[in-house]
């Protein structure tokens, strides 16, 4: 099986009062590793996924440096004018990543 090619692992999630994602943890791809965990808010992670940049959602193995257990990817989809971020694949009214713990 083909190995999935990503830039990003979202590790955990903020979401702010109104059900939109005020910050998240990730790791991000830096040439055949990945970074230590950053912080980026909605605006910036919404500019990455617009320019073309996959992430997934999914946890560092712990001692494996960049080996991850990853989960389903994030997408950025409008509906109504109203952009969202999730991993259903469709576009609803609040901001959700399924299976990411809240810090």
């Amino acid at each position: 099986m083909p190995k999935a090619k990503f830039d990003g692992v979202i590790e955990a999630v903020r979401y702010t009062p109104d059900g939109r994602i005020a910050l998240v943890r990730a790791y991000e791809r830096r040439g055949a590793t990945f970074s230590d965990h950053v912080l980026i808010d909605r605006q910036a992670l919404i500019e990455r996924l617009k320019k073309g940049k996959r992430f997934v959602v999914g946890q560092r193995k712990a001692y494996w440096a960049s080996t991850f257990e990853i989960g389903k990817p994030v997408g950025y989809h409008t509906r109504d004018g109203k952009g969202v971020i999730t991993t259903d694949g469709q576009a609803s009214e609040k901001d959700f990543l399924a299976g990411v713990p809240i810090f």
